[in-house]
């Protein structure tokens, strides 16, 4: 692991520094709550509106209105999923469609595959890490 820049060299105690740190962390879920309820309460109501607009197009037949406002129009959503991976697994394989899934990669159970193969590295892997600190209330 390397660390790409030092960290500045304090005269502050380890003790005051957790006890700020504790204070901001406080400060900070007290504003994420606090912005999370407004934005839960918008979306609800920003849901109410789209509702009506959805409405409107449906009873008029219509897929787009154009207002001196701006534009609304309605579209198909589709989403796809399986609650039978086995079998999807299976599928994707047999039909060789590794395009199916999400390009993304399970860090727990590669971190687990490759602690258990230490000699096998899968092409093309890229591996970062980096120091972190954790501050706990005592």
């Amino acid at each position: 692991m390397t660390d790409e820049v030092a960290p500045p060299v304090t005269t502050v105690p380890p003790e005051k520094l957790v006890k700020v740190y504790i204070k901001m962390k406080a400060k900070h879920d007290e504003m994420r709550i606090a912005y999370e309820t407004e934005e839960k309460n918008l979306k609800a109501q920003m849901d109410k509106v789209k509702s009506a607009l959805l409405g409107f197009c449906k009873a008029q037949n219509v897929d787009s209105v154009r207002t001196g406002e701006g534009l609304f129009y309605r579209s198909v959503k589709v989403n796809y999923w399986t609650n039978d991976w086995e079998s999807m697994h299976k599928f994707i394989v047999e039909h060789n469609a590794p395009q199916l899934l999400h390009e993304r990669i399970h860090q727990t159970n590669l971190k687990e595959f490759l602690e258990a193969n230490p000699d096998t590295l899968p092409p093309g892997l890229n591996v970062d890490s980096e120091y972190t600190i954790t501050v706990r209330r005592k």
